[in-house]
């Protein structure tokens, strides 16, 4: 599977990147939908939330911790933010690489408009 996110992390593509380790990678995205938006994806190419396996799982809540190390960096933790997963088409998944986006900088509502 290659994807542009497969080529964010392998450098082929220039991203603002704002975290990375050996599993993870969070950069800004490209059409942001607050002030904030930032994509937290795994290194490890899972298409979507139905392809999580069990072993996954530490990975998963990983990604969650570098949202929260994110916020609290760039200095919006305690007045807000959301973080989303989006499935498939219906759900409004564009790319077939797992991502969390982080969303922050504005109230918002919901259901999200």
């Amino acid at each position: 599977m290659s994807t542009i996110f497969s080529k964010i992390i392998q450098k082929e593509i220039p991203a603002k990147i704002v975290y990375e380790d050996d599993e993870v990678l969070a950069f800004e995205d490209i059409s942001p939908q607050a002030p904030v938006h930032i994509l937290i994806i795994p290194k490890k190419e899972i298409p979507t939330l139905n392809h999580l396996q069990a072993e996954d799982a530490v990975l998963m809540g990983k990604l969650f911790l570098v949202a929260q190390k994110i916020a609290k960096e760039q200095g919006f933790a305690e007045q807000g933010y959301r973080t989303v997963f989006n499935c498939n088409e219906d759900g409004g998944q564009t790319v077939d690489h797992i991502h969390l986006h982080l969303l922050a900088g504005r109230s918002l509502t919901w259901p999200p408009g």
